[in-house]
């Protein structure tokens, strides 16, 4: 088989605007008669490295090689290149028929040649009887189509697009996709096309370039990029993903959701921390008995072609617990001189925390101690912390004192703290009732995270105590609002859910089993590992 000749070649492309950069060292080879999709969200790079390559703008560093040939001086003109802009950038004083037909009769061709091109263009692109229309009276979808048969006709080495179907409707964009690709193939040039769409880019393209922040995530063919993501971006961003964190035990052998699985993959660590991403309309929704994995329907979505169903395997786990909001006064003390202020909170500790000897910062932190002078609001150190806490369940005074003298009696409580346990997702959640003020609350810049420590909420394996889970809070007050009173906040954990894509109609609640197989599951390197 004849290998492909590399037409274009990206050298290291680096660009900087304002002090951002936009480009991060790209290198990319794009070969002759390839449709080449640039795909990523606005602001990733992709049109600044077409102005690049079409000569409108200059690369800070690097190299742009063409044919052979380092192109990076050449201005535009002078390139094998047409561009179609997101902006139509047709003649308004021309007719459709004079704006196709204005490269050619730069070019000196014969009449009859360009009367015949501009004809079969006027074919392709919908247009017939519309030659001698002024181009200011067509739809934006009609212009667009006229400044593609403009570039086309033009028959170029290489035609870039830079998101040229987006003024068009639905409908019309679908034809075109296909026609973009036809025209491709039978003009045999290369096509360089950008698109945020990642339908289009899929429907059209040889090749497609993922990029992020300046630089490219994944480069291959559609079928790669779908089925083999390097990474939990290319699989979010290319259709929808189910991704779940697992663990390579070794090759072809994964674990997730505490089972172990057969896959295809190899070549990762033993026991390397790895995403798992299994594609909606590759799971079966099968009996419970039948399934790899088992869980109950959230919820079904009528799409038309298929249904959308969600199904919870692994259970969120949750507690909820008090907040009582107290006023100011009650946990804030003022200086004879009036020239400091200390204040502090009541808290709960779990009989089993007292195994291991409470530290003088974290009962600060925990009572969110703090003193400060009331003139200037400069915080002042809490020099002195005096208490007799034993492990045996009761309450304990403790005192917040200054330098100076100033001080704050409040209440530890050491508890008998139950914890919600989840089987099935090998994890349980712990947190504590707690007092807060008005203000502690209203001025709190991290209020989720505070919520955390002042509750001191923990998630952690059953498994392994020592292993941690993440932890979400969720509270409907409005913090800026708050009034005294009692208020219920929910500290939870993120249950597995797998969105399933089914042609089969299944009833809200139903226990299932989901089945795949082992080339279904595809495993990608976490980020940064």
């Amino acid at each position: 088989m004849e290998e492909k000749k590399k037409l274009i070649q990206f050298r290291n492309i680096v660009k900087e605007f304002d002090g951002q950069l936009v480009l991060k060292g790209i290198n990319l080879d794009i070969y002759e008669n390839e449709f080449v999709t640039l795909l990523g969200p606005s602001g990733c790079g992709k049109t600044t490295l077409l102005r690049i390559l079409g000569g409108f703008l200059e690369a800070d560093e690097g190299k742009v090689i063409f044919d052979g040939e380092d192109i990076s001086g050449l201005p535009p003109y002078k390139r094998e290149l047409n561009t179609v802009f997101q902006k139509y950038a047709l003649f308004p004083h021309m007719s459709v028929y004079q704006n196709i037909a204005y490269g050619l009769k730069i070019k000196k061709m014969s009449k009859d040649v360009i009367d015949q091109k501009v004809m079969k263009m006027l074919r392709l692109i919908g247009l017939e009887g519309y030659e001698n229309k002024n181009v200011t009276l067509l739809s934006g979808g009609q212009q667009q189509r006229v400044a593609i048969a403009r570039a086309l006709v033009n028959e170029p080495q290489v035609l870039l697009l830079d998101e040229p179907l987006g003024a068009l409707d639905l409908k019309l964009r679908k034809e075109m996709q296909y026609e973009l690709k036809r025209i491709q193939q039978e003009v045999g040039i290369t096509f360089i096309f950008v698109t945020h769409d990642q339908e289009e880019a899929l429907t059209m393209s040889d090749k497609i370039v993922v990029m992020k922040d300046g630089e490219i995530q994944q480069a291959g063919t559609p079928q790669d990029i779908y089925n083999e993501p390097v990474n939990d971006y290319v699989a979010n961003f290319i259709g929808e993903s189910n991704i779940i964190p697992g663990r390579m035990l070794e090759d072809y052998r994964v674990r997730f959701d505490d089972k172990d699985f057969e896959c295809v993959d190899f070549g990762f660590k033993e026991n390397e921390p790895v995403d798992v991403v299994i594609r909606p309309e590759d799971i079966d929704i099968v009996k419970k008995e039948d399934g790899k994995l088992t869980g109950t329907v959230e919820s079904i979505l009528f799409k038309g072609a298929h249904y959308e169903v969600i199904v919870e395997t692994v259970p969120g786990t949750s507690v909820t617990v008090n907040m009582r909001v107290i006023k100011n006064s009650e946990n804030e003390v003022v200086s004879a001189d009036g020239k400091e202020k200390i204040s502090a909170n009541d808290f709960f500790v779990d009989i089993e925390d007292m195994k291991e000897e409470l530290d003088d910062k974290e009962i600060i932190a925990r009572a969110d101690a703090q003193a400060w002078n009331p003139e200037t609001d400069e915080y002042i150190s809490i020099s002195k912390i005096l208490y007799d806490l034993k492990p045996e369940l009761g309450q304990y005074p403790v005192v917040f004192k200054t330098a100076s003298g100033t001080e704050i009696t409040k209440n530890i409580y050491v508890v008998n703290q139950p914890f919600v346990k989840n089987e099935k997702a090998n994890e349980a959640v712990s947190a504590f009732n707690f007092f807060k003020t008005v203000d502690e609350i209203e001025e709190s810049v991290a209020l989720d995270t505070d919520l955390k420590t002042w509750a001191n909420a923990q998630g952690w394996k059953l498994s392994n105590e020592d292993e941690s889970v993440d932890i979400s809070v969720d509270y409907d007050f409005d913090p800026e609002k708050i009034k005294e009173g009692v208020y219920r906040v929910t500290f939870s954990t993120t249950g597995r859910e797998f969105k399933i894509l089914t042609t089969d109609y299944v009833e809200e609640g139903t226990e299932v089993g989901l089945s795949f197989y082992p080339e279904d599951i595809h495993v990608m390197a976490k980020r940064g590992f």
